[in-house]
């Protein structure tokens, strides 16, 4: 699973924009097409039978386009669906127990917030990427700490693994995270409610280029 590269556009799920299964399949795969390099799925409810059959699905049509989907804060459902590897918070276990569990060839992600030092710590238990935000306002996390964008300079310059954007990023602010030093951006809103999903994922994709 590690031959994916960890770069570009990382579009995450949000059940409020996705009605249904239908819906979900559907917007993904534009955002595939458009240029999404990475789909984490991210689904707070506890309808254990849905989310694994839409994981399962979002598996299938990853598999598709050769892109790697992820499992938001789950490694059981992770395992269970046979994802290509689980995005963790710092409540939702550790790197090195996610490792153990699912093995070297997943990737796996850790959220640091603002702080270089858990990023450290991470990429020492084998994390594959790391994630900091918010960067600008979001509307998913109204209330997530602010994260300088001298942070992502730092981390490029300090960790030998990729750093992901996360947080508030769209059109008008994405080449600020990118230029400081994210390899990739984290698109939800500003993605999944857009006119045209596959339009929008281009934009974000033809900033990497």
């Amino acid at each position: 699973m590690k031959e994916f590269q960890l770069q570009g556009l990382y579009a995450i799920t949000d059940s409020a924009l996705m009605r249904t299964t239908e819906s979900m399949l559907y917007q993904v795969e534009q955002a595939l097409r458009g240029g999404a390099k990475i789909v984490q799925y991210r689904d707070k409810s506890d309808n254990q039978t849905q989310r694994l059959a839409q994981a399962l699905a979002l598996v299938d049509l990853c598999d598709q386009f050769q892109r790697p989907l992820l499992i938001n804060d789950d490694i059981e459902l992770a395992k269970a669906s046979n994802a290509h590897g689980v995005h963790l918070g710092q409540s939702d276990g550790n790197v090195s127990q996610a490792r153990k569990y699912l093995g070297a060839a997943a990737i796996i992600g850790n959220t640091c917030h603002s702080s270089l030092e858990l990023a450290v710590n991470a990429c020492q238990q084998t994390a594959d990427y790391v994630a900091f935000g918010a960067f600008f306002p979001s509307s998913t996390k109204p209330d997530a700490t602010p994260a300088p964008i001298s942070l992502l300079s730092e981390a490029r310059s300090t960790l030998p693994i990729p750093v992901v954007a996360i947080g508030g990023i769209n059109m008008d602010n994405a080449d600020q995270v990118i230029t400081a030093g994210a390899d990739m951006i984290a698109a939800i809103h500003s993605l999944f409610a857009s006119d045209d999903i596959c339009a929008q994922a281009g934009q974000f994709d033809n900033l990497f280029n």
